[in-house]
């Protein structure tokens, strides 16, 4: 049967795109179909916008550090400038990938796609075909369940703001409210966060995020553990957040960060039999669905391992690879790596330790990396690494503190995955003095 396309993507993000563009370049005929900005969530409402505004809070904290050496003054973040610039700076993203899209003759067909059979598309009002099918339809933000959610926000009204609240409240002590929470706090606002559990980012080291939680707490964050929220009023000086333990916070803002749930409505999976549950797709060790020639990749999907752009950026190249039949192995995930933007940066890779306590083929090195290599780690003597060593001595996990943990977990991740040994980063000469140089050297010395 011929077919208009040889494969249709629904949706434009990092889940998809790169797919399309691997097939395109192999003369493959290829569709993307976006309802939305092209380019997905990440490009246009998260990751991007998130990593603009945070740049200068970045600068500020660093600043704070190098008045022991020298640097006075008392520079100050005016929100609105970063603000500024990323809302003149993000819509340009949608057209340089509709551009690319163009040049390598993929079709970009906007409106909302739906599946009506195995080979078949609903774009709006008209029908497209292909052998293949992939759904890339990411997720959104959960909604806390109480009767007053049209007073609650979410991550990109945060990430869209033109002026800070003087006061607000975030519900949910995960990497979002504890990212966005660091910037409220540094220009000023009293803020506080809000969580059921005992503990903010409960999936990180704990000693880590005791003291990241600290510092900020000592920059004016509240932390309200063991409290459900309850209710989000209106009064005439702004809004009432009560929790079901007897917490009453006045404050004019609240995002609501307690999770964020699959796209799965209206796709048309029920009609096909394709299986999905509250966590998203359900998928094989190849990303098909029930459909064999149906896949998905991406946030959307039934999966355990972090959801991340370069976790979906991964799996929209398997998929590329198995299409074109390059690869027709059982999805194999590398080591890894996350990052959480606070101050100072927490970072992890593989194996955690809590995992590595519980397991006796493991040994856990502490190396207090801030304390010991000062010149490198820009004076931040809290900076500290944690290496899990398996019995090959081998790297095999890592958690970091420390605002350059972001460049180091890359280079950790690295060692990880190639099995970098001891003999063989000896025989290896790096720049120096430099952030990692000092690093290395440790690695290697664990790993003998």
């Amino acid at each position: 049967m011929t077919y208009d396309y040889d494969v249709i993507f629904i949706g434009s993000g990092h889940a998809n795109w790169h797919a399309a563009v691997t097939l395109s370049q192999v003369g493959k005929k290829v569709a993307i179909v976006e309802k939305d900005v092209t380019a997905g969530t990440c490009t246009n409402y998260g990751c991007n916008a998130k990593f603009l505004l945070d740049s200068p809070f970045e600068f500020i904290d660093a600043l704070s550090r190098y008045e022991k050496a020298g640097i006075t003054g008392n520079t100050k973040v005016n929100w609105q400038e970063p603000m500024v610039y990323k809302k003149s700076e993000i819509p340009t993203y949608a057209p340089l990938m509709e551009g690319m899209f163009a040049q390598m003759q993929i079709d970009l067909l906007k409106g909302y796609g739906k599946l009506v059979d195995a080979h078949t598309v609903s774009v709006d009002d008209d029908r497209v075909s292909a052998d293949y099918i992939v759904l890339r339809t990411g997720q959104r933000p959960a909604r806390l369940q109480i009767k007053e959610q049209e007073f609650l926000h979410d991550s990109r009204d945060f990430l869209d703001l033109d002026k800070m609240p003087k006061r607000i409240t975030f519900i949910g002590a995960g990497i979002i409210s504890m990212e966005f929470a660091t910037m409220a706090a540094k220009l000023g606002s009293e803020v506080h966060v809000i969580e059921y559990a005992d503990r903010a980012l409960a999936a990180y080291q704990e000693n880590y995020v005791k003291s990241v939680v600290a510092k900020m707490t000592t920059e004016g964050v509240h932390f309200h553990f063991n409290q459900a929220v309850q209710a989000v009023e209106e009064t005439a000086a702004g809004l009432r957040v009560t929790t079901a333990q007897g917490l009453e916070l006045e404050t004019d803002y609240v995002l609501d960060a307690t999770g964020r749930i699959p796209n799965v409505e209206n796709l048309g999976l029920d009609e096909l039999g394709i299986g999905y549950n509250r966590s998203g797709i359900v998928v094989n060790d190849h990303l098909q669905t029930s459909v064999p020639n149906i896949f998905a990749s991406g946030d959307v999907i039934d999966k355990t391992i972090p959801r991340l752009t370069p976790t979906a950026s991964f799996e929209s190249n398997y998929i590329a690879a198995f299409i074109l039949g390059l690869n027709q192995e059982a999805i194999k995930y590398p080591a890894i790596p996350n990052l959480v933007y606070t101050f100072p940066r927490i970072a992890q890779v593989g194996v955690s330790v809590a995992e590595a306590r519980e397991n006796d083929a493991y040994r856990i090195v502490e190396i207090p990396f801030g304390q010991q290599l000062k010149f490198q780690t820009k004076l931040e003597d809290e900076a500290h690494v944690t290496l899990i060593i398996n019995q090959n001595k081998e790297l095999v996990g890592a958690s970091l503190l420390g605002n350059e943990a972001g460049e180091m977990i890359n280079l950790l991740t690295l060692i990880i995955n190639q099995k970098v040994t001891a003999h063989e980063l000896s025989q290896m000469i790096f720049a120096f003095p430099g952030i990692t140089s000092g690093l290395l050297s440790a690695v290697k010395m664990a790993l003998m």
